[in-house]
């Protein structure tokens, strides 16, 4: 028990764990995707999805909670790398922010976690924890996104996860020891195509709810 403690409380191991719960984020990320693409169908077809979804019963409540702990994790460990390399280095670099290959989804990675931590509660008050016996879940959406103040919201949020996970998602790889020549090119162009498909998959959601159906 002492080496499993010894290894999540060095850095590395720190890094690892955000790598594994930032892998079974982005999993739940294609998933939600998938599922919120059914809206694009109609209502009729996006209903039908969420009736199937809920006759999983108890397994989706044991993945809910599997969920949580795992953004407890990721968000506890993203925030203690993050204050322990602010301390680290109190000066800013001399030499411009984006040499070395940064890109603005690194560059902003634990800002845009917070961000993305304080939409997911935003959006879970607003589409999970509702009262939905005299309505369906369709009409509380088509009833958020007839907000513009809402659609703004929402939108800007999901551009903030689409520069998260274009960075997080080849980096999970590279801290569980896929940084080669041979891999992360790939990897980055696959995370670059994943963070459009989650720009264009969610963000036209609310338009498409408001004024075609």
């Amino acid at each position: 028990m002492n080496w499993f403690i010894e290894t999540i409380s060095s850095s590395i191991g720190k890094k690892l764990l955000m790598a594994i719960t930032g892998a079974s984020f982005i999993l739940f990320l294609m998933i939600h995707l998938i599922g919120n693409l059914t809206l694009y169908f109609g209502k009729a077809v996006f209903l039908s999805y969420v009736a199937h979804l809920h006759a999983l019963g108890p397994l989706i409540v044991a993945v809910e909670i599997m969920l949580l702990i795992l953004a407890c994790i990721h968000v506890t460990t993203g925030t203690f790398l993050f204050f322990q390399n602010l301390y680290a280095r109190p000066r800013r670099y001399a030499v411009k922010r984006w040499a070395g290959g940064r890109t603005i989804g690194s560059a902003t990675m634990p800002y845009s976690g917070f961000i993305i931590l304080a939409f997911i509660v935003l959006h879970l008050s607003n589409f999970h924890f509702v009262d939905l016996s005299e309505r369906t879940i369709f009409d509380v959406i088509s009833t958020h996104f007839s907000s513009m103040l809402y659609v703004f919201i929402y939108t800007c949020a999901v551009v903030v996860v689409a520069f998260h996970v274009s960075h997080g998602f080849w980096s999970l790889f590279q801290s569980l020891g896929a940084n080669n020549n041979k891999y992360m090119p790939l990897l980055r162009v696959l995370g670059l195509i994943f963070a459009v498909s989650v720009a264009i998959g969610f963000g036209f959601i609310p338009s498409y709810v408001r004024f075609m159906i």
